[in-house]
């Protein structure tokens, strides 16, 4: 036996339907909220910097281990400087004296030039500093705007999810006022195609914007009120109003 609904019931699908347009709209939404997108941006600025910064502290830790290795000759050389010349102080022979005083010539030659080295290292590392300061304080501002992102993010949604749980309950309402049969057929057709109840307005199918064929609407003219009519193009239950062209 043919499915059969009054007219009212039928009429009341195309508000099921707008409620679950409403649903759709608002999930979506919900997905392409521009935040989203920025967030994402972000993220990836983000860890192609946390790369960076790995890269430059990673120089910034080469050079301190040089400056360590400088400096740790310095003070090897500077021993030495002070053994020799207690040495010399304490020598009374003219030639062991004349080779400490040769000694800490070349020592002295030494020291100078650790000392430039040294100075010269910590000139890089002075700027090599700069650079991961700089880098961290981008890292800061990206994490803070990150943060107003996702705040903004997760009020915008909130609000989504508050009109969904209204759009949500009207249509739960809404579906208890149905015949189960034909709340059956709408829910199957709206999960394969998309549009559970189409409107038919002045002769078309506002589902899929098509005009029926006047031998298609003379078939709906002759057909029963409470009959149930699919429309050939959406799959979708066509309703039939004081609209309809009929």
């Amino acid at each position: 036996m043919a499915l059969t609904a009054s007219p009212a019931d039928q009429a009341r699908l195309l508000e099921l339907q707008a409620f679950d347009t409403k649903i759709s709209q608002l999930e979506h939404r919900a997905k392409k909220l521009p935040q989203h997108t920025s967030l994402t941006e972000l993220q990836q600025h983000r860890d192609k910097l946390q790369l960076t910064l790995l890269e430059e502290r990673g120089i910034k830790d080469d050079i301190e281990l040089e400056l360590s290795r400088v400096d740790s000759d310095v003070k090897v050389v500077d021993a030495r400087i002070a053994r020799d010349s207690a040495r010399l102080d304490a020598t009374s022979s003219a030639k062991d004296a004349a080779a400490f005083e040769q000694e800490l010539a070349a020592l002295r030659t030494r020291l100078s030039n650790l000392e430039d080295i040294e100075l010269a290292v910590m000139e890089r590392l002075e700027g090599q500093q700069k650079i991961v300061d700089n880098l961290l304080e981008q890292a800061a501002n990206l994490t803070a705007e990150t943060s107003g992102l996702e705040a903004s993010r997760d009020e915008a949604l909130r609000d989504i999810e508050a009109e969904l749980g209204t759009v949500r309950a009207g249509r739960a309402s809404l579906q208890q006022t149905l015949p189960e049969d034909l709340l059956a057929l709408y829910e199957r057709q709206r999960s394969r195609y998309g549009t559970g109840a189409s409107l038919l307005r002045g002769g078309v199918s506002l589902a899929s914007g098509v005009k029926l064929l006047e031998n298609e609407m003379q078939e709906i003219r002759a057909a029963a009120p409470d009959s149930i009519i699919m429309c050939a193009s959406s799959e979708a239950i066509l309703v039939r109003t004081d609209e309809s062209g009929l």
